[in-house]
């Protein structure tokens, strides 16, 4: 049986990981979200646990219309739910720079 999620913050935590691994299957748009972000690949891992990480996966995301309906498509969502879940996730993520 299928847990039910019915919290609006987990349920966009659920997306945005989902969308990380959308853009993690294209080397294209790894390499292009490595580098905004600022992350290694190394760390990549540790980083999904971060919820403020996830909000900068959503951004990058929706920043080309494109890559929202290829995500929405492979994540069986409307591209409306991909905005709802940046929403509700609220503030920008900001790596931490020693």
């Amino acid at each position: 049986m299928t847990k039910r999620v019915h919290n609006p913050r987990e349920v966009a935590e659920i997306v945005a990981i989902q969308a990380l691994s959308f853009v993690a299957g294209e080397p294209g748009r790894l390499g292009a979200f490595l580098a905004e972000s600022g992350i290694g690949p190394e760390t990549l891992r540790s980083a999904a646990a971060d919820p403020q990480f996830l909000v900068s996966v959503l951004d990058f995301v929706l920043r080309d219309d494109r890559m929202v309906k290829g995500f929405a498509d492979a994540a069986q969502l409307h591209p409306t739910n991909v905005a709802a879940a940046r929403q509700a996730l609220g503030e920008t993520w900001e790596r931490d720079v020693p």
